[in-house]
């Protein structure tokens, strides 16, 4: 029962931190560099895809072993961004090869937001885990 609340909690802290990240860091990049190819609307449902796997396996990869192993914070957080970086990282420079328009501004602003994000949600959702039980 607790990797279920330990998930939980790391997709509301991920999915919290990350709408103002979308909001006020990766959106006026990407509407400078692509704008012409945003949706004016998000589309819910595969952004909800996204979320919901990447933390499964963010937990499944670093939140479950450091429960029960009881590894560091320190190590939880190197862990869950070097997962960030590679996710991130895999749509950043796929998109580089195969869109015209995609530009090394938005890889870095992207790539480093990802990987920080995904060592911050997952290491707070430890900790708070930890804290309670």
């Amino acid at each position: 029962m607790t990797l279920v609340w330990l998930y939980l909690l790391t997709f509301v802290l991920f999915l919290a931190i990350d709408y103002v990240g979308l909001s006020y860091l990766i959106r006026p990049v990407f509407e400078r560099e692509i704008g012409h190819l945003l949706l004016d609307d998000l589309r819910i449902l595969p952004a909800f895809f996204f979320y919901a796997f990447f933390i499964f396996g963010v937990i499944w990869f670093v939140g479950a072993p450091a429960l029960s192993d009881g590894k560091s914070l320190l190590w939880v957080f190197g862990h869950a961004a070097f997962l960030g970086a590679m996710a991130y990282g895999t749509y950043e420079f796929t998109s580089l090869a195969v869109m015209k328009d995609w530009t090394w501004r938005m890889i870095v602003v992207d790539l480093i937001w990802g990987t920080v994000l995904t060592g911050v949600a997952m290491t707070a959702g430890v900790a708070v885990i930890r804290a309670v039980t």
